[in-house]
Parts: structure tokens; C-alpha cells; sequence
């Protein structure tokens, strides 16, 4: 009777197979190279262009509001709006919602 086990082992039984399996796994786990070490970089590397779109979307923001304030009207709305400054003869009245003002108690 023949063993059905070794008709899957007898691959395993040639050198040339054995030293290839050995260094597919020493390339893919083990080497300075290895396919672990390059899908961290990978990873790394995504990381840093969101980052870098990121940073990029805030400098355009940020160049925006330095053309906006490089204006007198701009720096007056700004201080209008931001600190509420006001002109010697003008009224301000704030309006605040209910939903914006801090509650004190958990029970309001």
C-alpha cells in the first residue's frame, strides 16, 4: 500500500527546493530588505503625505488670512469679529443662543 502523505512530502525531499523555500523565507522575514521592514516604510511614507497634504491645506489657510489682514478693512473686521472693538460712537449688541452659552449645572 503507498503512503498518501508522501506524494505532498516528496518536493520537500530535493535540495534545490528546500534551499529556495529557505531563502524565500529568509528574504521575506529575516534580511535588512524583507518585505516586513519595507510595508512599515510604506506605511511611514502614507503617513507623512497625509501629513504633508495636511499641512499644506493649513498653510493655504493661513496665507489666506495674511492677505486678508494685509488690508486696513480686514484687520477692522477682524477685530470687530475676533475682539469685539468698536468705534467710539457705536453700540455692539451680542447675540448668544441658548445652545451656545456654557451651562453651570448639569441640571439647566
Amino acid at each position: 500500500m503507498a503512503k498518501p502523505k508522501s506524494k505532498y512530502l516528496k518536493p520537500f525531499k530535493n535540495i534545490y527546493v528546500i534551499v529556495l523555500l529557505g531563502f524565500a523565507i529568509w528574504m521575506l522575514f529575516f534580511d535588512a530588505h524583507s518585505w516586513l521592514f519595507h510595508h512599515e516604510l510604506n506605511t511611514d511614507i502614507e503617513e507623512l503625505e497625509y501629513q504633508k497634504q495636511h499641512y499644506k491645506n493649513e498653510m493655504a489657510k493661513d496665507n489666506k488670512a495674511i492677505k486678508e489682514l494685509s488690508t486696513d478693512e480686514g484687520v477692522e473686521r477682524m477685530a470687530r469679529e475676533t475682539y469685539n472693538m468698536k468705534k467710539p460712537n457705536e453700540e455692539i449688541y451680542i447675540i448668544e443662543y441658548e445652545d451656545s452659552i456654557p451651562k453651570s449645572n448639569k441640571n439647566e
